[in-house]
């Protein structure tokens, strides 16, 4: 009766942007390991890391989960920022004196290629799919947050019971 009901449904470990995210956290783990535990700056800018880089797989799950446009938006935003912030972490290694921060090199180097496949990634979102996000910041192209809700238009005259 339900058989078609999940042929539509990607898991998010198939894709390989998610795949692609994974590997950044494996790495970032890998490296902040390196960390010396009695420099507490280097303690901060670790969980600081290991968070943003978290998002990379957890925001793909959560807009795969999605449905709508202006959610799938809400998550890619969210990994746009972790993935920057990620990239510039480089900074903060060299400035707290981290000894290796060499190796920190090919987390940058994942990150570019993750930023290649999020771009398809993003471009698949169905922009037909959405409600008009009334704060204006995730709507699809030519949807603003001022426009008539089309749903208001569709006449509901409630259940009705067969006589």
């Amino acid at each position: 009766m339900f058989e078609d009901d999940n042929d539509d449904i990607v898991l998010p470990e198939k894709l390989a942007i998610f795949r692609k995210g994974k590997e950044i956290f494996d790495l970032v783990m890998k490296v902040t390991d390196l960390f010396p535990e009695d420099n507490e700056y280097l303690v901060d800018v670790k969980g600081c890391m290991l968070s943003d880089a978290a998002q990379l797989t957890v925001k793909v799950a959560g807009a795969e989960a999605a449905s709508l446009y202006d959610l799938k938006m809400e998550n890619a935003a969210i990994i746009r920022k972790a993935a920057r912030d990620l990239m510039v972490q480089q900074h903060s290694l060299e400035m707290f004196g981290f000894e290796y921060v060499e190796y920190y090199k090919m987390v940058r180097v994942l990150i570019e290629e993750y930023r290649i496949l999020f771009i398809d990634w993003v471009a698949g979102f169905d922009k037909w799919d959405y409600i008009i996000d009334r704060w204006g910041l995730f709507n699809p192209p030519g949807v603003g947050p001022f426009d008539k809700d089309p749903d208001n238009d569709i006449p509901f005259r409630g259940y009705e019971e067969d006589p």
